[in-house]
């Protein structure tokens, strides 16, 4: 009996949550570790098709490093990076393209087989994103990086009518240039853009770490919540680095276009998307206005 008690508990501390985010958008980005864990993988869908089922929008960006780094070498191509940012030639692009294509079918496909409704779009679709060439910086120097692109416009209306007319929108993070050329996008930017286009409730970025440290050595320094203000004084201490620097990036370009809150959270948490959302302390890294 405890233990059924137990769960409505669960319930009733939910219920706020639920009825403050009805038919309001989340973004989330879902890639990393658990797009290559079986039980981290099965715990993000689940989370997401019964966010849906409450009444709740999600959009989800997703991306597939990895598995375009393996289909790269299965082809005799030798993955190259430029602080982070993957050199794309034209091989590599048409690499990208299918690989993400393959994961975006799965992901929807999962979703169906969970009990929820989803459609894939690719940011090329209808020109979805509109993109432009990004440069990389090496020692204050630009460098080519070939087609790898940053968002330009987002078709914010194309993804609710998407969202409204067929349920969870999964969106793979390419863009479309002036004259048609394909770029490969960061995820994180991505869904920092299309959260901020939408004017999301909420952005969440799933990755493999439980957010941001304040000794990044040391897993008991948890940031719970982080002011806007004091991220670029983390930036400049070293605090915040390497790959956490676009994510974080990407949380205040949504804060800055109005989106509620933005969240860094660990994937490796079973359900970490419903305790982030749907109970009062969370378990990663808030950052907000």
């Amino acid at each position: 009996m405890q233990k059924i008690i137990e769960k409505a508990g669960v319930l009733i501390e939910a219920l706020p949550y639920i009825q403050k985010f009805d038919e309001k958008f989340v973004v989330v980005k879902y890639g990393g570790s658990a797009m290559v864990n079986n039980s981290y993988e099965e715990s993000v869908l689940r989370d997401l098709v019964l966010m849906e089922a409450v009444g709740m929008r999600p959009v989800v960006v997703h991306g597939g490093g990895n598995a375009i780094s393996t289909r790269m070498k299965e082809l005799g191509a030798q993955p190259k990076f430029i602080h982070g940012m993957r050199v794309t030639d034209t091989q590599t692009i048409n690499i990208v393209d299918e690989v993400l294509s393959g994961i975006n079918h799965q992901i929807v496909t999962t979703i169906f087989k969970f009990g929820g409704k989803a459609i894939g779009l690719s940011g090329k679709n209808d020109q979805l994103i509109r993109a432009k060439k990004h440069f990389g910086t090496v020692d204050g120097k630009k460098v080519d990086l070939g087609y790898v692109g940053s968002v330009e416009a987002i078709r914010a209306e194309f993804i609710k009518e998407a969202a409204y007319n067929h349920g969870i929108p999964v969106i793979v993070p390419v863009g479309v240039g002036e004259n048609g050329e394909l770029y490969n996008i960061n995820a994180d930017t991505v869904a920092g853009e299309i959260a901020a286009a939408l004017k999301s409730e909420k952005l969440v970025l799933l990755t493999d770490v439980q957010g941001i440290m304040a000794d990044p050595k040391n897993d008991t320094t948890l940031i719970s919540t982080l002011r806007k203000s004091d991220v670029e004084k983390l930036i400049k201490k070293g605090v915040i680095v390497g790959g956490m620097i676009p994510k974080v990036r990407s949380c205040l370009c949504a804060l800055e276009a109005g989106v509620g809150k933005t969240h860094i959270i660990d994937a490796r948490i079973l359900h970490s998307l419903l305790l982030e959302i749907f109970t009062d302390k969370g378990v990663g890294t808030e950052i907000v206005w």
